[in-house]
């Protein structure tokens, strides 16, 4: 396994960091030119404005009739039509403001059947009737989340819909500071990932601190959440904290590093770690070891004690008492979505950009190699789990001139589509050669799918087995889900 996992590593080194400075630009009906430069692609990919000229594009999501919608942050909804084949996708028209609503900031979902818009404020969760065929809501919003507590913090409140336990609504909630020591009482519910139970809806909402299945805590602002398709594993991607202080120096320019946390599953699968806490405010992952002071025992991705240690908050309380991240990235890339191809090889995950770090970091479009098991390729240690596809070519004119990645969505030609919401677009990513973008082969750039084992902990059936279940032992463990959910 170890092998395996070095030439895959191996391959993606030197088959997909090769980089051109520009997007590749074949013949196409129509082209709309990028706002600032045009960024730096892997060698057989591209990347293509699709829309421009919105008003700070966040979430995004394809409904039944092709229709993209996206969250237009302190707007409110709005949904533009595609055509065009591969990278030639361009709007088709101009983009129109189906949902009018200035508390909407990021979180947007669609039932499996599309008939159901979810959206997300700092405050609620909110629900609409919803026609494909039509492009726009056919009811008011009904809130069916609320109980926030504050909004001050990081307002976002990510939404993702579980398709293989169908009707669990998951809910991401950042923390309210930088440094917010109200997360260590977990009934806050702030810094927490939950699942709420849609079948169980009544006209009541669900109250957030209090209702839902608690999938992890201690999670400082976990902004994107995807479902593995294989397994149904949940996974995350946590911007991690700013200004860190470790024995009296400052060493926030490198540590601690952006995470990408394992939450067990959703259809009875038992795990260790699931409702389990992440560290934060304590405890944080470490990226560049050589920074940290009294450093001894400490790797990449180890849990290490922020400012002094004492007899009750040290090193060993945070790697034996807290959740190690399953892969941990660059501090300050602060990653906002990740997504996964249909067949589990590949995750993507977009990076905003760092703020608070002297020179820009981030500002990209990775990929991250997976097992086709439900595990990454790359161990917990690894500082090269994330490759580039879309990047800025001068990190020097970041934020102000540079494509800042936010949301992603598949459509059902297999392109990857990407919101920028500094630059106010919407791109599309796709192969040179004309396949799906998500296809993870030799023959797309990127490394091909490698066998492995599913996350550790797992002590229930293995991903195999899971797959596997009869009907009836889904409905037991589905009826047992129900019954655990408030």
């Amino acid at each position: 396994m170890a092998l395996t996992r070095i030439l895959v590593l191996a391959y993606i080194a030197l088959g997909v960091r090769a980089q051109s400075t520009t997007a590749s630009a074949s013949a196409c009906a129509s082209t709309i030119a990028p706002k600032n430069a045009a960024p730096s692609v892997a060698s057989g990919w591209r990347a293509d404005v699709v829309a421009n000229e919105l008003t700070s594009p966040r979430g995004i999501i394809f409904d039944s009739e092709g229709g993209l919608l996206f969250v237009e942050q302190d707007r409110g909804i709005s949904r533009v039509k595609i055509s065009g084949d591969g990278g030639c996708a361009r709007k088709d028209g101009n983009a129109s403001l189906i949902i009018e609503d200035e508390s909407l900031n990021h979180g947007i979902e669609l039932s499996e059947d599309g008939k159901t818009l979810y959206a997300s404020s700092s405050t609620a969760v909110y629900a609409w009737d919803y026609d494909a065929s039509q492009g726009r809501n056919t009811s008011g919003p009904q809130e069916i989340i609320g109980g926030f507590g504050t909004s001050s913090g990081h307002s976002s409140r990510t939404l993702l819909l579980s398709r293989k336990v169908p009707g669990l609504l998951l809910v991401s909630r950042g923390s309210q500071a930088n440094l917010d020591y109200d997360t260590l009482d977990r009934s806050t519910g702030v810094s927490t990932i939950k699942a709420f139970n849609l079948t169980n809806a009544t006209d009541s909402a669900y109250k957030y601190a209090e209702d839902g299945l608690l999938l992890g805590w201690g999670l400082r602002n976990s902004v994107g959440v995807a479902e593995e398709p294989v397994t149904g594993g949940i996974y995350s991607v946590e911007n991690s904290v700013d200004n860190f202080n470790r024995s009296g120096e400052n060493i926030h320019q490198n540590n601690p590093g952006e995470e990408m946390n394992f939450h067990g599953y959703l259809n009875g699968t038992q795990t260790d770690d699931q409702g389990g806490n992440y560290g934060y405010p304590t405890c944080f992952a470490a990226w560049n070891v050589a920074d940290i002071p009294n450093n001894e025992g400490i790797e990449v991705g180890t849990q290490f004690a922020i400012n002094e240690q004492n007899s009750t908050l040290n090193d060993t309380f945070c790697r034996d008492d807290r959740i190690a991240p399953r892969l941990t990235f660059q501090a300050h890339q602060a990653p906002l979505d990740i997504k996964f191809n249909q067949n589990g090889t590949a995750a993507w995950v977009t990076f905003h950009g760092s703020w608070n770090r002297d020179e820009p970091i981030g500002y990209k479009l990775s990929y991250i190699a997976f097992d086709g098991a439900g595990s990454p390729v790359a161990n917990s240690t690894s500082n090269s789990s994330a490759v580039d596809v879309v990047s800025n070519p001068d990190l020097s004119k970041c934020p102000d001139e540079c494509v800042r990645p936010v949301g992603l969505a598949w459509d059902s030609e297999g392109r990857l589509f990407m919101s920028s919401d500094a630059t106010g677009e919407i791109w599309v990513v796709t192969r040179e050669d004309g396949g799906s973008a998500e296809d993870a082969s030799p023959s797309s750039g990127l490394p091909p799918s490698s066998t492995g084992s599913a996350p550790a902990g797992t002590s229930s059936p293995g991903a195999a087995s899971v797959n596997k279940l009869t009907a009836g032992q889904f409905g037991i463990v589905w009826a047992g889900i129900l019954a655990a959910l408030v």
